[in-house]
């Protein structure tokens, strides 16, 4: 039976150990890569549909761009291409032959999204125009770690383009919080804590950056999503102008905003425990699995029943009918797998009308009629997700600290995150900070909403470790 690394013990252990176990991923044949297993990879496609009509919902359309970027566009915005330049991928030759030009493997799509944004858009009749692409980036990892950090990655990335700032920055908001933390919460169940990035943090050649931070259970801050604000800087390296109503030329106002396969990391650290994943509902490869304890036909049929009533219901089931392996081993593994919601019947229960129905999130095991399995199991997968966000939300609430000047700050966040009045924390308290091997995660006003600018008055810092 698969024993993992206990948490306590070795956290960063425990993490891989599960990870190898539970057949997610393993390591690819380029160092900072990563092979994405079919277990992992359904976890992937479910937060992909979810975060997808989302998306679309909030009006964008999806397209798709090349992998390859010429050098020059990067160049073209110099803040961006210094922020980037120590990640790049660089291809300098092809076809056997040296290039004229190096290309560049994408880090992230701007510069090649402004060339076409200038070229689409005329009039203001174009606008907004709100993309997004589902795709690979390469950032090179000098420390990766499957899922959180690899050379290669799986994202979405949104690009926009407005008439005006305020529609620009409307919607960055409505993309962080309409389809972010939407996710996180009420698809992933993970707690977030959302603001602005201090300048020191903010993406390269924003003018703003938005951004979901939740705790994973060793204490530590997983930046999960980020919304930007571009202003019109991308937008005047790359011409991207409208002629408005008056006939006269404008230059446009973007924004961008991406997530990546580093969710599925998340569900790992947010909810997982010594006994493997323990995975939201809505994410879950299986989300009810019907085991038969000990091979008989009458048996068999009733699982097959109670399968097809489940499935009726959209969701998704499987019946584990593996009766040539030990019951333990195959409990283990689904317990290993995070499976929310766990059926067991065999000779006994079938002839006492019974079965056993346990819930991944911890909860006690109940014993209930056969009749009424299919509603029993059916509520539970609500409940798991309902459990798990609660309990996740108590471990937010308690981990963090609010604490009065630095020297709190810098002991709080060695178990947990630390909230402190911004004022109190300014570029040398960062500094600071950064020398601790901590960071400020994210600026919020005092109800936790995010603030109309990181430099308005009354803000608090979030400080934590980070990944």
């Amino acid at each position: 039976m698969p024993v993992l690394v206990p948490q306590a013990t070795d956290f960063p252990g425990w993490y891989q150990d599960v990870i190898a176990k539970a057949e997610l991923a393993e390591t690819g044949p380029v160092r900072g890569t990563m092979v994405i297993r079919p277990w992992g990879y359904a976890i992937w496609e479910h937060i992909q549909a979810e975060m997808d009509a989302r998306i679309k919902a909030a009006g964008a359309q999806n397209v798709y761009f090349p992998l390859l970027i010429p050098e020059g566009h990067l160049r073209r915005e110099a803040e961006h291409v210094e922020g980037f330049s120590p990640e790049l991928a660089v291809v300098t030759k092809a076809g056997g032959r040296d290039l004229q030009e190096p290309l560049i493997i994408r880090p992230t799509s701007e510069t090649v999204f402004g060339e076409y944004l200038a070229r689409w858009i005329q009039s203001y009749r174009d606008l907004p125009l709100r993309l997004n692409q589902w795709a690979n980036v390469v950032r090179w990892e000098l420390r990766p770690r499957l899922f959180l950090r690899t050379s290669e990655f799986l994202w979405q990335e949104g690009h926009t383009a407005h008439t005006s700032e305020d529609d620009a920055a409307a919607y960055a908001r409505q993309i962080h919080s309409g389809v972010y933390r939407s996710v996180l919460e009420e698809v992933l169940a993970i707690p977030v804590l959302t603001g602005l990035k201090t300048a020191a943090e903010r993406f390269a050649g924003a003018t703003s950056t938005l951004t979901c931070e939740g705790m994973m259970r060793d204490g530590k801050a997983l930046q999960l999503a980020t919304s930007h604000e571009l202003g019109q800087n991308f937008a005047r390296a790359f011409d991207i102008t409208y002629t408005d109503e008056d006939g006269s030329l404008q230059l446009c106002w973007t924004t961008s905003w991406g997530s990546s396969t580093r969710m599925v990391g998340g569900v790992i650290m947010t909810h997982g425990d010594d006994a493997g994943l323990r995975l939201p509902p809505k994410v879950a490869p299986v989300q009810v699995i019907i085991v038969i304890v000990k091979h008989d036909p009458d048996v068999s049929a009733a699982a097959e029943y109670l399968e097809r009533e489940l499935a009726s219901t959209g969701l998704r089931v499987r019946v584990d009918d593996r009766t040539d392996l030990g019951l333990g081993r195959r409990l283990t593994d689904w317990e290993l797998k995070g499976v929310p919601v766990r059926v067991e019947i065999g000779p006994r229960e079938f002839a006492q009308g019974t079965v056993t129905i346990a819930r991944r999130d911890g909860s006690d095991r109940e014993t209930v009629k056969l009749s009424a399995a299919a509603k029993a199991a059916g509520d539970g997968v609500q409940l798991v997700h309902d459990a798990l966000f609660a309990q996740a939300a108590e471990a937010l609430t308690s981990g963090t600290a609010d604490v009065e000047d630095l020297d709190a700050a810098i002991e709080a966040a060695r178990f947990g995150f630390a909230r402190l009045r911004g004022a109190a924390c300014g570029p040398e308290g960062e500094r600071r900070l950064n020398g601790e091997g901590l960071s400020v995660r994210c600026l919020t006003t005092a109800d936790g909403s995010v603030p109309a600018t990181a430099d308005a008055e009354d803000l608090y810092a979030i400080v934590a470790r980070a990944y």
